[in-house]
């Protein structure tokens, strides 16, 4: 089986990573509107499997951003990011084995946590080491149980993928530290069940 970095490698190398925008920016527009919702103080944020920079790239004209960092782990990924803004602030790293120098008010995840074999434990991780006391995670996934034709993505990758319910996603949440937790779905139509959001606060 492959890495999940090593597909998101070669997706950055063939330009498939466009398509990643264009395909999820309704639904991450809804999960930052969410988050974001009613903030008249300065704030800061992690884009947590950044691919490209375009989630930190748009956080970075909120009027109330002070600063937007972006983490992947595929290498090709952050200097595609690196190149497009090199002002940016991206970083090459393991998720699980990296922690910022400043705690962050808002993390920010969109089709990545699914990816690891253990959710729970990155989740836990990024609210210990990643968000400050009252921060908010919010996360978005479109590989879920009730997203029956979802369920062929892991063969037709030949990558490991984390199959879980909206409710399991939410007692994730729960059982590593989070509280409010909350979950709808975004951008739905007849032939989607839409993008699975749930979010928490610290």
């Amino acid at each position: 089986m492959r890495q999940a970095t090593d597909i998101f490698g070669e997706w950055a190398r063939n330009g498939k990573d466009l398509g990643m925008e264009t395909n999820h920016s309704d639904a991450v527009n809804e999960m930052l509107s969410h988050i974001t919702k009613d903030i008249e103080t300065p704030f800061s944020f992690i884009d947590a499997g950044c691919g490209n920079g375009w989630v930190v790239r748009q956080m970075q004209t909120h009027p109330f951003c002070s600063h937007a960092t972006g983490i992947d782990g595929a290498e090709d990924m952050i200097r595609k990011a690196n190149a497009i803004d090199p002002n940016g602030d991206y970083i090459f790293a393991d998720l699980l084995n990296w922690s910022p120098d400043e705690k962050v008010d808002f993390i920010h995840s969109m089709e990545v946590l699914y990816y690891f074999e253990n959710p729970g434990e990155l989740i836990n991780h990024m609210k210990s080491n990643w968000l400050k006391p009252g921060g908010k995670m919010i996360m978005g996934v479109d590989f879920y149980k009730e997203h029956k034709r979802s369920h062929s993505w892991p063969n037709d990758l030949n990558t490991h993928m984390s199959l879980l319910s909206e409710n399991d996603w939410k007692i994730l949440f729960q059982t590593n530290g989070f509280n409010q937790v909350q979950s709808f779905h975004a951008n739905a139509n007849e032939q989607f069940p839409g993008t699975l959001i749930v979010s928490g606060v610290k």
